[in-house]
């Protein structure tokens, strides 16, 4: 038994305009099933695969007040493309952020409701991913988080140093999941997190015991409406156990 991550979970003041703005970033194609929330997965996707990790854009009235402890990394394939692709994310309503990264190769934008995200450099271990090269969490303790995380999904580890670890799907496709050491602490629900579902046919309930056996946590929130569940990993992060599809 084991999950696999499906999608990137957004919130938003306004969904369909953020969604409209990440659509057209990547590529993507987006759909609502309803007033409050946004879909986007790439033109012609079979949900869920692992060559797109997917985005689900969920209204929140909140504003975004700390810098998110999940974010993008976008791939380019050349410095003409870099160039290229940050003009267009600039006319699409995207800004250039400052998160102390000093002087760096990459690019550190925010999107229109702040939510921060890296256009990087060429790098080759990227050429297949996709536009989302990554999708990178901020922690504390990379190697004992990516043991967990390595042990919650079918993901098989790639690089694993002491301040930086990569996952990617066992099948070699798609983005990577990418655990990143940094001294800020978490302080308040992570405005953006990672949903996982396990494969059809299994058991959610018994994969949500297996995750807690692993270190997951349930957070205090209130969980009697709603058909998935809420867990946050061993450093307090939030992310949720889907319905297997």
């Amino acid at each position: 038994m084991a999950s696999r991550l499906v999608q990137i979970n957004m919130k938003a003041q306004d969904d369909a305009a953020l969604g409209r703005f990440w659509a057209e970033a990547l590529g993507w194609g987006a759909d609502s099933e309803g007033p409050g929330g946004t879909s986007l997965e790439p033109l012609g996707f079979s949900y869920p695969d692992p060559t797109a990790v997917c985005i689900d854009i969920i209204a929140r009235p909140e504003v975004k007040t700390v810098k998110n402890r999940v974010h993008l990394d976008l791939a380019t394939t050349s410095s003409a493309h870099q160039a290229e692709l940050v003009a267009r994310l600039k006319d699409l309503g995207a800004t250039l952020a400052d998160v102390g990264q000093g002087d760096v190769p990459w690019v550190v934008m925010a999107d229109p409701e702040g939510n921060e995200f890296c256009v990087l450099e060429p790098r080759s271990v990227y050429e297949d991913t996709g536009p989302v090269a990554a999708v990178i969490v901020d922690c504390a303790d990379p190697r004992a988080l990516a043991r967990f995380w390595d042990g919650a999904m079918d993901w098989t580890l790639h690089e694993v140093a002491d301040d930086h670890v990569s996952l990617r799907s066992a099948r070699g496709v798609g983005p990577y999941l990418e655990f990143v050491r940094t001294p800020d602490a978490k302080t308040v629900w992570n405005r953006v997190h990672l949903d996982v579902a396990p494969y059809p046919g299994e058991d959610p309930t018994a994969e949500a015991a297996r995750l807690r056996a692993l270190g997951a946590t349930d957070p205090d929130v209130d969980q009697s409406e709603i058909h998935w569940t809420i867990l946050a990993d061993p450093e307090g992060n939030e992310f949720c156990l889907l319905r297997p599809r």
